[in-house]
């Protein structure tokens, strides 16, 4: 059997951003990929948005990979022609009461490092976006957007390049622990590695429980994400990134607006726990209840103008209200990035949801470090 440096599980815009990275400094790096190409799921079908840092508690890993991804992915994206833009966005407030919220929230943003955060008033909000509806912003103008698919291919193209072996059609059906290494069998074959590395996104809590690791107890609630888009004829009435207020239940940032690179309009996405990891479109939101978060940014939009666009899935580390036994509802989780403790060869990346895609660099600097702690 084949003894190699590093497995990673994971196609997806972390996986490929690691083996970019790692691949730069050891030799012997596969990447196995279960679907038959990279980034099929969760790192595709999300906005593309280039994320600034906003939102997430002072010293949390979200916060730090988050604001430094966003200068790397930046950097990344011009130095190999990945379609992005720094668009800026605002995030609004509908009325005198929410604005009361907009500087407790700017203030975390600052506290992140994140540079150039300033509130707007109603005339700034309609002289940069004519149909949206509020009564002031904070303008954030490090956000951008990506085409998400072409950065997981680019950084698997650099990856390739630099020697690491990219595998699709390999999914990952069984790990076995060894004296200084984990056996790994999959649809591919079998290899052994040095260090495996599990990236497996929405499913990276079921490679923990193929380990028999205790941290297959991180459990992954899946919630999906639905988009629509705006009908042709009134993609202009949007110019850039638009978001209400987070919503206070730590699910989603709310339907936002995005003029993509493409120049259509994303409205979306809501916010909904479902039975399977795999269940993009059974039982989607009917458009009359969509159309009210839509209205709330976009007041003159009509039943009509919603056109259903594609879904998406995040890896949610927090449980639906009421099932985590605790009497206060869980908020906030933060990525998992860490060793395992029972097999010290084994780095497990669990709910790695947003703001992963921008995050990706930063976590693959981030996992270099450990990578090194156990090959050197």
């Amino acid at each position: 059997m084949d003894r190699v440096n590093i497995v990673i599980i994971g196609g997806g815009v972390v996986g490929c951003a690691i083996a970019r990275a790692l691949s730069s400094r050891w030799s012997d790096v596969f990447l196995l990929e279960a679907l038959p190409k990279l980034a099929m799921g969760s790192s595709s079908r999300n906005s593309g948005v280039i994320h600034s840092g906003l939102y997430y508690p002072a010293g949390s890993l979200k916060a730090r990979h988050c604001v430094r991804g966003n200068q790397l992915t930046y950097e990344f994206c011009a130095r190999h022609n990945v379609p992005h833009r720094r668009a800026g966005k605002l995030v609004v407030a509908s009325s005198p009461e929410e604005s009361a919220e907009l500087a407790p929230l700017m203030a975390k943003g600052r506290a992140n490092g994140v540079e150039g955060l300033r509130l707007v008033d109603r005339n700034a909000i309609r002289a940069r976006e004519p149909h949206v509806e509020g009564f002031q912003a904070i303008e954030v103008p490090s956000t951008g957007i990506v085409a998400s698919e072409e950065l997981v291919k680019a950084y698997a193209r650099v990856a390739a390049d630099q020697g690491a072996n990219i595998v699709t059609n390999a999914k990952v059906t069984r790990l076995n622990p060894q004296r200084d290494s984990i056996r790994v069998e999959s649809a591919a074959g079998e290899v052994e590695a040095r260090c495996l590395i599990n990236s497996a996104g929405l499913f990276a809590d079921d490679v923990a429980a193929l380990l028999g690791s205790a941290m297959a107890g991180n459990r992954i609630y899946p919630v999906r994400g639905e988009y629509f888009e705006l009908v042709r004829s009134k993609q202009d009435w949007v110019c850039g990134l638009v978001y209400p207020l987070p919503h206070t239940d730590g699910l989603g940032l709310g339907v936002h607006l995005t003029k993509t690179l493409t120049g259509n309009v994303l409205i979306g996405p809501n916010a909904r726990y479902v039975d399977d990891k795999s269940n993009y479109e059974r039982d989607r939101e009917p458009v009359e209840r969509f159309a009210l978060g839509a209205k709330y940014l976009l007041p003159g939009i009509e039943l009509e103008d919603l056109v259903p666009a594609y879904s998406g899935i995040r890896a949610k580390l927090i449980p639906p209200a009421g099932s985590s036994g605790q009497s206060k509802p869980v908020t906030f989780a933060d990525f998992i990035i860490q060793r395992d403790p029972q097999f010290p060869a084994v780095i497990h990346l669990i709910g790695i949801e947003s703001p992963g895609l921008t995050s990706a660099p930063s976590i693959a600097e981030h996992v270099t470090q450990m990578v090194a702690e156990i090959l050197d």
